[in-house]
């Protein structure tokens, strides 16, 4: 198996700022550090959006230095608290498509990872939604029709499809009808990955199967059916680590305690 750490929504602050009393910095080096101490045998770094809080030069100069010593292979992509010029300023190697987008495809072992940049800087989506505009479509149709039956995994950050927390499902994906409708021509498609909604969530949409990951600093509350999106919780941060087979993908979520729990290796509970 292949095996990706996956990390969304970061939020990286300037230094000494914090959401909820947290330090996004902080949450997200632990968290890296925790997967890679766990995982040597990784092979990539996949981050889904809102890698920083505000867009700002500043956060992105922190969050190189956060990346700066990773081993790994990393790729990233926006969500609505990202701004492209600024990121591609901070990132000038960092994945982009030929519009100028933050997506691309990579071969991760016996896959086909398509990675999307679902920001919506016109004002298309209600605000903080994500949005993909023709170019973007049109780029994934071409992508899907170039991989023949090979299994296909689409890592992004807006969800297209809703969960039950109300005040997050309307930002969404705005064009989710679209974008599903475009995957269902092409059934090699096996598996969505997102973040933006700060829960770990799983199911389906249309037989298409979908994993919302949560973020590694401040998680939503369970509000379910409720309206807004401020609501925030000092729970655990988390990250996926992917197993990409043959089939599909095994996608597991690791939360990281600040403080370890004692664990013992001996217990025959489950």
């Amino acid at each position: 198996m292949y095996k990706v750490l996956i990390f969304t929504d970061l939020h990286i602050t300037e230094p000494r700022a914090r959401i909820i009393g947290l330090d996004p910095a902080k949450r997200f080096a632990e968290a890296l550090r925790h997967a890679l101490e766990r995982h040597p045998d990784a092979a990539h770094v996949l981050i889904t959006g809102d890698l920083t809080h505000h867009g700002t030069a500043a956060q992105y100069a922190a969050l190189r230095g956060l990346l700066d010593n990773c081993p790994l292979p990393v790729t990233a992509t926006l969500g609505n608290h990202d701004l492209r010029a600024p990121y591609f300023a901070a990132f000038p190697e960092a994945m982009r498509d030929e519009n100028g987008f933050a997506q691309g495809m990579l071969e991760l072992g016996p896959v086909r990872l398509i990675v999307l940049d679902t920001l919506d800087e016109t004002g298309t989506a209600p605000r903080h939604g994500g949005y993909l505009c023709d170019k973007r479509l049109g780029w994934l149709r071409a992508r899907l029709q170039e991989g023949g039956d090979r299994p296909v995994i689409i890592a992004m950050h807006h969800p297209p499809f809703v969960t039950g927390f109300d005040g997050m499902d309307r930002i969404r994906l705005a064009n989710d009808t679209a974008f599903l409708d475009l995957l269902k021509e092409f059934p090699q498609v096996r598996h969505l990955i997102c973040g933006h909604v700060h829960r770990t969530i799983s199911g389906h949409v249309g037989g298409l199967a979908w994993t919302v990951l949560k973020s590694t600093c401040h998680q939503m509350p369970m509000l379910l059916g409720k309206e807004g999106t401020g609501d925030s919780i000092d729970e655990p941060g988390a990250y996926g680590v992917a197993l990409f087979h043959d089939a599909g993908l095994i996608l597991h979520s690791e939360d990281v305690l600040s403080e370890p729990a004692q664990v013992s290796l001996d217990d025959n509970s489950a």
